[in-house]
């Protein structure tokens, strides 16, 4: 009896102390674990792998492309190319670059920062190798001008480069394959993951109206949209539906989404776009013609510079133009469900009588109180052209003393003429170190075309 007990005292402190070591040593097997991971994020044969994406195909792409050297046991450090400082490009032995183009040959917002602070001086960069993956759209003039800019760039530097530069028109998928074979075969891997983009769906043309009727603009249409089956999919507002029309589905096009999933359909805000012989533009020819009921392909794309995110909760200054009004609506829209009344909204357009979109249900909410400011510039209703960018100097304090309460800033709209006079005048009136620094901390934010 005495041995059984003191056999069950034994065992009894043994599991005591097996515990206790279990204990101790959990936390420290972690503390292995990341100290090994971190070891190997900054061993040497580490990657560099920047991008700048204005819509986000340059970072769905840096995503996918990550994963594949991962895949290889390869470590990579990803960020967006405005945030690469000297140092580190310094550092670098073996960089990747993913960048797209706006407008003709501008760099995407993403990038500004960096071609300003870095580009524009020389770097000698003698034990660098790089590659360069270009997106753009054949369209423009300077096709891929950014990405061949810094191909350049970089070469002057004495970089060398892994390959030749891989020039993407619209999201080519011969060019996209060529960059993800050059990946394989720098990985020593094939077995890569899935690298296929979000399908596209069938939706139906449920509305359509002409909301600028007797304007001296192009037909500007509101249209619904809804899936031909299943429930209507999640998104938030700033994101991006992008349209396959039927007569050109290769070449698909995105539009600023103007609704939220709570109106229960996708409404976008189109154009009719015309070109010199006559014709109209494939995708806004299409939803502005075609029979209500008629189905199309479209896909939902996250536009993360363009999402409120963590300025959901901040004073919120939307500016814009024209269609500009759709990605305007679909923020003021979540605003509105969110109960967040701090809202000032500046746009302009050529006549109050005939361009006014949405005037109705701007009006409902300023009378109720959730749409604190509203500031028109109508450009043809007076003799000396008044655009809405001109509005800006008119209210510098004003805005100054939002930005002093935390506000961010929105632009959706024309790139040409509106975006660039708007963020002349915001560089006049808030300096270029602070709207630079605004948009380094997200609350500056384009989306313009």
């Amino acid at each position: 009896m005495i041995l059984t007990n003191d056999t069950g005292r034994l065992a009894l402190t043994a599991a005591c102390f097996a515990a206790y070591g279990l204990t101790c040593l959990l936390p420290w097997l972690r503390y292995r674990r990341k100290r090994a991971a971190a070891r190997a994020d900054a061993a040497p044969g580490g990657w560099l792998l920047a991008y700048a994406s204005q819509t986000g195909n340059a970072e769905d792409l840096a995503r996918q492309t990550a994963a594949t050297l991962r895949l290889a046991g390869i470590a990579v450090q990803t960020m967006e190319l405005s945030t690469l400082d000297e140092a580190a490009l310094r550092g670098a032995e073996r960089a990747l670059f993913i960048v797209s183009t706006y407008g003709e040959g501008n760099a995407p917002d993403a990038a500004a920062a960096f071609a300003s602070r870095i580009m524009t001086r020389a770097l000698p960069l003698p034990s660098l190798h790089y590659a360069v993956l270009a997106l753009g759209d054949s369209a423009y003039s300077q096709f891929c001008g950014f990405g061949r800019a810094l191909d350049a760039w970089l070469a002057e530097q004495g970089a060398q480069p892994l390959f030749e530069r891989i020039d993407v028109d619209r999201s080519s998928s011969q060019a996209l394959g060529h960059w993800r074979q050059q990946l394989s075969h720098l990985a020593g891997t094939s077995d890569a993951p899935d690298w296929g983009a979000p399908a596209f769906a069938s939706w139906r043309l449920a509305e359509r109206r002409i909301v600028n009727p007797g304007s001296a603009g192009a037909p500007l249409a509101h249209l619904e949209l809804e899936p031909v089956e299943g429930s209507l999919p999640e998104w938030q507002s700033g994101d991006l539906a992008q349209i396959a029309p039927p007569a050109d589905a290769e070449h698909a096009r995105d539009y600023s989404i103007a609704s939220i999933p709570e109106d229960g359909r996708l409404h976008l805000l189109v154009r009719l776009h015309g070109h010199a012989d006559g014709s109209h533009g494939a995708a806004s020819g299409w939803l502005h013609h075609a029979p209500l009921g008629a189905t199309v392909r479209l896909r939902l794309r996250q536009h993360r510079r363009f999402r409120l995110e963590d300025n959901a909760a901040r004073p919120l200054i939307l500016i814009g133009n024209g269609s500009g009004m759709a990605g305007l609506r679909g923020h003021l829209k979540a605003r509105v469900l969110a109960g967040q009344a701090r809202n000032w909204l500046l746009f302009g357009e050529r006549n109050a009588a005939h361009d006014m979109h949405y005037g109705e249900e701007l009006a409902a909410w300023r009378e109720a109180g959730l749409l604190e400011r509203m500031d028109l510039a109508f450009s043809r209703d007076q003799q000396e052209r008044r655009y809405v960018q001109d509005l800006l100097p008119e209210h510098a304090s004003t805005l100054r003393a939002w930005l002093a309460d935390g506000a961010a800033i929105y632009v959706c709209g024309s790139l040409e003429g509106m975006a660039a006079g708007v963020d002349a005048a915001l560089r006049q009136i808030a300096g270029n170190a602070e709207l630079d620094a605004l948009a380094a901390a997200g609350r500056y934010r384009r989306d313009v075309y």
